[in-house]
């Protein structure tokens, strides 16, 4: 337990975004190693192995083979050439190989003879001033990592998801690299959960904009005029891409704190556990996310529809009010010679004073009811 009590606070910084990494390939590496290689390293007792150039996967492989420890890989974006002969070297399973280089992979766990698959969902929060109906509040990319006895491959594909500062952070930690490639697998886990913790607080931040806007009472007449739809529509979207990326990984990840596992040091599983449980809370977040959304979606409707109606009444307010002096001046401009009081001196001051007081009284009663 003393090894790794700093575990957590070894891996929970790393919130790090990609525009802060502006050295994402090595220029110095060898013209030998393909171009997708990210990072080649072989640790032993926990302590990165020194090198005078950079190595090659074979190279690594080599040294791990005859000497001890692991090999640590990161790649971004591999072709199938660039990636075949690394999974050749490795003795990677050709589906998980084929699953790797299409990316766009649902999160999971798969079980080989001598290595774990695991698929990664990263969640990056994109920030923006207003929410818009064509806003994008999330951006996904993906980690897939291949874990053995003596190595751990990680191949990223998307524009977040950046892992060289977690790799430094371990580095400074090598009790917690002594573990092996588990000690990797689950401070990448714990990286990728805390990045939903914390877009699962932002998003609830938007949600909370949309909601008081939707409930908040309208200028006219106490009467809330509702919002955009496809605002709300929008964050549900994202919101629905968001749990596609959470939901999935939780069995997973209840597996790996679980079950007993060959290639899981037990003293790293336990850890998966706390991985599982924050993973379950963010899951119940994004839910109750896409049922408030649905209610705040109907509600902003039933807002909508309440003002046409009151609108409506209003119209049809006034048009009872103008069918008086309509109806008499109707009467009255009908081309006839024998008319009541036609011809009378105070004819038209009496009829207009009627009208004007049958006006009033319609108006009243209408406002009182509540119609104007």
């Amino acid at each position: 337990m003393s090894m790794i009590r700093d575990l957590r606070a070894v891996v929970r910084p790393s919130r790090v975004s990609l525009r802060k990494d502006t050295g994402l390939y090595d220029t110095t590496r060898d013209p030998s190693t393909p171009s997708c290689v990210v990072d080649c390293a072989v640790y032993r007792d926990g302590t990165r192995v020194p090198q005078d150039t950079p190595l090659t996967p074979h190279e690594a492989m080599r040294g791990v083979r005859r000497d001890g420890g692991f090999v640590w890989i990161g790649l971004h974006e591999p072709t199938e050439a660039e990636f075949s002969g690394i999974a050749s070297e490795f003795g990677l399973h050709p589906l998980a190989v084929e699953d790797a280089v299409q990316a766009h992979q649902r999160p999971k766990l798969e079980r080989y003879d001598d290595s774990l698959f695991t698929v990664f969902k990263t969640i990056h929060y994109v920030e923006h001033d207003q929410l818009t109906a064509n806003s994008e509040v999330v951006e996904t990319g993906e980690v897939m990592c291949f874990t053995g006895l003596d190595f751990f491959i990680t191949v990223r594909h998307g524009g977040q998801g950046s892992l060289r500062a977690l790799r430094h952070r371990l580095q400074d930690d090598p009790e917690l690299l002594a573990k092996g490639p588990s000690a990797v697998l689950h401070a990448i886990a714990d990286h990728v959960v805390d990045g939903y913790i914390a877009v699962a607080d932002a998003v609830q931040d938007d949600i909370d904009e949309v909601e008081t806007e939707v409930f908040s009472p309208g200028r006219r007449g106490g009467v809330s005029r509702g919002v955009d739809s496809a605002r709300i529509y929008q964050l549900k979207r994202e919101v629905l891409e968001f749990k596609r990326a959470v939901s999935p990984l939780l069995r997973p990840m209840q597996l790996l704190s679980e079950r007993p596992m060959r290639l899981i040091d037990p003293d790293i599983q336990k850890y998966f556990r706390d991985v599982a449980d924050h993973l379950a809370r963010v899951q119940e977040q994004v839910i109750g996310f896409d049922e408030l959304l649905n209610s705040i979606l109907q509600a902003n409707l039933a807002q909508a529809s309440v003002a046409q109606n009151e609108d409506m009444r209003k119209i049809t307010s006034w048009a009872a009010i103008i069918a008086v002096p309509t109806m008499v001046c109707g009467v009255y401009g009908m081309n006839f010679d024998h008319m009541p009081e036609l011809h009378w001196r105070y004819g038209y001051p009496v009829i207009m004073s009627v009208t004007v007081a049958l006006c009033v009284g319609i108006h009243r009663t209408l406002k009182r009811n509540g119609w104007l």
